[in-house]
């Protein structure tokens, strides 16, 4: 009888772990753009190491000072996907996470960090070498949080053709009256490595229109807009509220179809973590198409 029950255990324990994700944490790429390595974390689905199958992708971006541990330590992202996997909520999927530093996901006005050429150059090739991906626009995604969606709307907007779905969560998008108002030292913190240290209108740049996502999607054709689904989402106390409802405005305007989600909540873990789910499951319905 004991011989039993500890097979029993055993078979159990083979069952669970069988669906049970892997994480990655801080693996080093050599970026000739940037001139450094930079850590990124995966998101390994069940699996992965049991098929030889090829899976789509998204790219999950941290927020301002996070780095690519944001998501597996504060996030929950295993558990979430875990989860969600397990009750047949969304498909199996790898999840990159990479470091974006303080960069808003773009090149800085100077010229120095070129992150959005890496991104784009660099660490999607990675991952498609590396991994066993769908390199191909309709299985790949992007979202991310705060500055991460910020980075997840300029690489959408961009770069429609590489991208089929994009959410950005309480996304770092601020209105012209909030940027041109901000006090100086939030602006230098905050705004002046991609931007320069400007005062007032003048940060009103060439540079900061080319990379301000009210700007880009206003001036963006319609059509490319709607090469990519997007699901937005933002607290309504959030203090990026007002940026994220004037970028509902304009896609409203522009005909452009968009999920637009205003729950209860502020600009923290606890909201972005009951975000994700819904995430998972829009960008999943992306992906099976």
């Amino acid at each position: 009888m004991r011989q039993i029950f500890l097979l029993l255990i055993f078979i159990s324990a083979v069952t669970t772990n069988a669906q049970v994700g892997i994480i990655k944490e801080s693996l080093k790429l050599k970026s000739a753009i940037l001139g450094k390595e930079v850590e990124y974390s995966l998101y390994l689905p069940p699996d992965y190491d049991q098929s030889n199958r090829r899976y789509p992708v998204l790219y999950l971006l941290h927020g301002y000072t996070d780095d690519e541990t944001g998501w597996t330590q504060f996030g929950e992202v295993k558990a979430i996907a875990d989860k969600q996997l397990q009750n047949m909520e969304m498909t199996s999927m790898i999840i990159a996470m990479p470091d974006g530093g303080v960069s808003w996901y773009i090149n800085s006005a100077d010229g120095k960090v070129k992150y959005e050429d890496f991104f784009i150059k660099e660490f999607i090739p990675h991952i498609d070498a590396s991994l066993r991906t769908r390199a191909e626009k309709r299985y790949r995604g992007i979202a991310g949080l705060s500055m991460g969606g910020h980075g997840t709307m300029i690489m959408a907007v961009k770069y429609p053709n590489l991208f089929a779905v994009a959410a950005p969560l309480s996304a770092g998008i601020f209105t012209r009256d909030e940027l041109v108002n901000m006090p100086d030292e939030s602006w230098d913190n905050v705004f002046g490595p991609p931007y320069g240290k400007n005062k007032g209108e003048t940060r009103v740049t060439d540079h900061l229109k080319k990379n301000w996502i009210l700007s880009l999607v206003n001036d963006a054709q319609a059509d490319d807009l709607k090469k990519v689904k997007y699901y937005i989402d933002c607290g309504d106390k959030d203090f990026l509220i007002k940026g994220n409802m004037e970028l509902h405005s304009i896609l409203i305007d522009k005909k452009v179809p968009h999920e637009f989600r205003v729950r209860e909540g502020i600009h923290n873990w606890d909201y972005w973590r009951t975000a994700l789910p819904e995430v998972f499951n829009f960008v999943s319905k992306s992906f099976h198409q």
